[in-house]
């Protein structure tokens, strides 16, 4: 085999002068009459014919490269190529007998050899690539193969399969394709079979043995993109996903696609729209500052802001670190073309640098991203989170008065609902800060607020992929502890949408979908990777932190929610505060930070007395698990009444039609 691919030119070359001088004799036999193809005139004739015919062919041939070409990554586009310099060459031929009156054969004769030409050149070539590239068929080859199902019968499944063929041969075994579409099945793509629809799957996994799946459909909606998902994450295959069409467009190779199956591809939500006008009329030439802008949260900021075109981008942030990277990430994709991109090293406890940032660059919006936001963290360092996140939302909220900005968005959390901990506490208070001074500025102020967001710092994700990544346990604190999640653009997409609708004082607060169980999480990325849980790896439960509570709100049951003019967003109304009363409560916390050795007790009794939904976890979580239960209760009861009605109109139709 490696002497046949060092003289593979020559080979070629040869195989096609042989196909030219069989076609020509097949070609005579089949058009001459009686014994004239045994005389010698026609044996002259026939050799001037095939002699011109392997001089013209091989000419054609190597001005068009086509001993250039890998056989084994020809495609459709190469044989047809192959077919017209047939063609053409057949035709240069024939042009050539016809002007100079050369001994050749007859006009009819040259268009037969021409066509066998083109259909020996183009079969021979599939075959060797056929042979070159098929999965072969003894047992011993496929031994150590991975048994490969492709999700969707589609060109990019096509591709895959062409992928996979020529690339990874030894690596995958491929069983066959789903695809929900009736009239595809049984039917085969590139020589694999389309075995049935997605209810299939499990079927044909424990039958097939498929230790992995290609999901290959990029257009599908997110509702069906998840019914797929699970249904494939139930058959403990390892999956891989492509990812939306714009991806694949930048990077054409299918396979360097592939992505991991992420808990977002389960979320099952559609993608939201946006009114990119009203945002890009509230941005576009403007100087946009965001606070806390090298975080997870700041810098999709960053991402999305440059999108409208601001004048300037001022990204401020205490850690240089993720500072530099996402001005260099934006410089990178060229958005410093249109927009002035402006990184400053600051912190928000720092009012003079505060000022002097303000006073150069005069912000129009500002996004208060910058926060302390872990919850143990923020336990056991109360003063801490009061210095970072109160003091330094007061001092930017001042100072954006100060420069009279136009607009001023405070990011919150679900936290600052019935906080049960410090970092909640916290963000709550932030919120009042900027309702009070909403009433005394001319600045807008408004307050952003959703849950967690997934792949941010602190997110409980990462943890769970690196425990699972060195065999478990993986670590959840309680069996039901339950979070509301959300992208990062998804979260920031309705940050802006929201800053645009903002008047001031309002409490944004955004649609987070169906709260998710952080078990039932922990199952599904051991799942996703292909392992079975508390089989393969272990889920530990620890006991919830300090501060921790088993399920978020979004809203306080105080507040009430008006409808904005997007559905995933709406307004809370929670009661404002005064201004006096604020510099009141921003004193007794001054008072508190002046002493570092204060108890962590006298600091939580302060925060209650400061924010008055601020209670223990505890309190908390047997609160709302008998709400939940009540819920529940309730619910139970009117399923059963509504099963017994249901029994009795039934019999009561029996027994009607009994008499009938």
């Amino acid at each position: 085999m490696q002497s046949l691919r060092k003289y593979r030119v020559t080979v070629l070359v040869i195989t096609d002068i042989l196909i030219i001088c069989a076609a020509q004799f097949i070609s005579g036999f089949l058009m001459s009459k009686n014994n004239v193809l045994y005389t010698d005139s026609y044996m002259k004739t026939l050799a001037n014919t095939i002699i011109a015919s392997i001089v013209v062919y091989e000419a054609v041939f190597v001005i068009f490269k086509t001993y250039m070409n890998i056989t084994r990554y020809e495609n459709g586009k190469d044989y047809i190529s192959y077919i017209i310099l047939s063609m053409l060459s057949g035709g240069i031929i024939f042009l050539t007998a016809f002007l100079f009156r050369l001994p050749f054969v007859e006009s009819k004769q040259i268009m037969l050899s021409t066509i066998l030409i083109s259909v020996a050149v183009v079969s021979y070539r599939v075959i060797i690539r056929f042979i070159l590239t098929g999965d072969g068929t003894g047992v011993k080859q496929n031994t150590g193969k991975n048994n490969l199902l492709i999700i969707g019968a589609g060109e990019a499944a096509r591709e895959l399969i062409k992928t996979a063929k020529t690339n990874f041969k030894l690596t995958y075994n491929i069983v066959g394709l789903i695809d929900d579409n009736p009239n595809k099945i049984g039917y085969f793509i590139s020589g694999k079979q389309i075995l049935g629809s997605r209810f299939d799957i499990p079927r044909i996994c424990e039958e097939k043995n498929v230790k992995t799946i290609f999901f290959s459909i990029a257009n599908i909606n997110s509702i069906n993109k998840k019914q797929i998902l699970t249904i494939c994450q139930e058959t403990g295959a390892k999956i891989r996903i492509l990812p939306g069409m714009v991806d694949i467009i930048k990077n054409k190779s299918l396979l360097s696609n592939l992505r991991d199956v992420e808990i977002e591809d389960l979320l099952g939500r559609d993608a939201i729209e946006l009114e990119n006008e009203n945002i890009e009329e509230l941005i576009k030439d403007k100087c946009v500052l965001i606070t806390g802008g090298g975080g997870s949260i700041g810098s999709e900021l960053c991402r999305q802001v440059v999108k409208h075109n601001p004048k300037t981008l001022v990204i401020f942030d205490i850690y240089e670190n993720n500072l530099y990277n996402i001005q260099m990430e934006l410089r990178q994709n060229n958005f410093d073309q249109k927009t002035n991109i402006v990184a400053v090293v600051g912190s928000v406890r720092d009012k003079s640098r505060l000022d002097e940032v303000f006073k150069r660059y005069k912000p129009y919006i500002v996004f208060h991203a910058a926060a302390h936001k872990h919850v143990p963290l923020m336990e056991v360092s109360p003063l801490e989170a009061i210095k970072n996140n109160v003091f330094g939302t007061y001092n930017t909220v001042n100072i954006a008065d100060k420069y009279n900005v136009k607009k001023f968005i405070l990011i919150s959390t679900d936290k600052a609902v019935n906080p049960t901990n410090i970092m909640g506490a916290t963000k709550r208070m932030c919120e009042m800060i900027v309702q009070a001074k909403n009433n005394v500025s001319k600045t807008e102020f408004a307050a952003v607020r959703f849950g967690n967001v997934l792949g941010s710092n602190g997110s409980v994700l990462p943890l769970f992929k690196k425990q699972i990544s060195i065999g478990g346990p993986v670590t959840v604190t309680h069996k039901e502890i339950t979070r509301f999640f959300m992208t990062i653009p998804e979260a920031v997409g309705l940050v802006l949408q929201a800053a645009s609708y903002a008047k001031g004082g309002e409490v944004f607060v955004l649609d987070m979908g169906e709260p998710v169980k952080i078990y039932d999480l922990a199952e599904s990325l051991i799942k996703l990777s292909g392992l079975e849980p508390n089989v393969d790896i272990q889920i530990k439960i620890t006991g919830l932190r300090p501060g921790e509570k088993l399920y978020e709100e979004l809203l306080m049951s105080e507040e009430g929610l008006k409808q904005t003019a997007h559905n995933k967003i709406f307004i809370g109304n929670p009661g404002s505060i005064k201004i006096k009363e604020l510099k009141e409560k921003i004193k007794q916390l001054k008072e508190l930070t002046q002493h570092e050795s204060i108890s962590s007790v006298e600091i939580k009794e302060t925060m209650k007395k400061i924010v008055p939904t601020y209670h223990e976890p505890d309190e908390m979580n047997i609160t709302q698990k008998n709400s939940r239960q009540e819920i529940q209760s309730k619910i139970i009861d009117t399923a059963v009444k509504v099963k017994k009605i249901a029994d009795y109109n039934k019999v009561t139709k029996e027994q009607t039609l009994k008499e009938a």
